[in-house]
């Protein structure tokens, strides 16, 4: 229960700072915005949003993967009993472990590529490598949230109440 509330309040964090990478990008963007209709856009812009984005939105998925709020196909599930629910939830928690395992590999496997050949930006010239780390950091909170739902769903498919 400790580490549950533990890695819950890293998720919980880690997308808080992912909504902050957010926010920066829409000031970004309404700063170019403003800017290129007095003539002045910030340059880069579509880069460090690309950047941002990306950021952020692995930043949200372990967060999302705890607290289930993942979108989900009710239809399957709507006349299921508490068991067969948590089946069906057992299978994407399975799948989010397996995506989360992929990418953290490829991705790792991709920081090496653009750290060894230097790729960079095209306009502000930013290494692309750095903005791997974090991605990664959200790709093994996301495994490890969803090792937490599958053990949480194994024993309520078990028919253990208290998962």
């Amino acid at each position: 229960m400790r580490l549950r509330r533990a890695l819950a309040a890293a998720a919980e964090i880690w997308a808080i700072l992912g909504g902050l990478v957010l926010a920066g990008v829409v000031g970004l963007n309404l700063a170019s915005i403003l800017g290129g209709l007095l003539g002045h856009p910030v340059p880069g812009d579509f880069e460090l949003t690309e950047i941002g984005t990306a950021i952020a939105v692995f930043a949200f998925l372990p967060w999302c993967q705890l607290t289930r709020a993942n979108v989900t196909a009710d239809v399957f599930t709507m006349g299921a009993s508490r068991i067969w629910s948590a089946r069906m939830s057992l299978t994407g928690s399975l799948a989010a472990l397996t995506v989360a395992g992929v990418l953290l590999w490829r991705m790792s496997l991709g920081l090496g590529d653009q750290r060894a050949y230097g790729y960079t930006t095209a306009i502000l010239q930013i290494p692309l490598w750095p903005c791997f780390l974090p991605v990664l950091v959200s790709l093994a909170l996301l495994a490890l949230a969803a090792v937490a739902t599958l053990t949480e769903d194994a024993a309520t498919a078990r028919g253990r109440r208290n998962a």
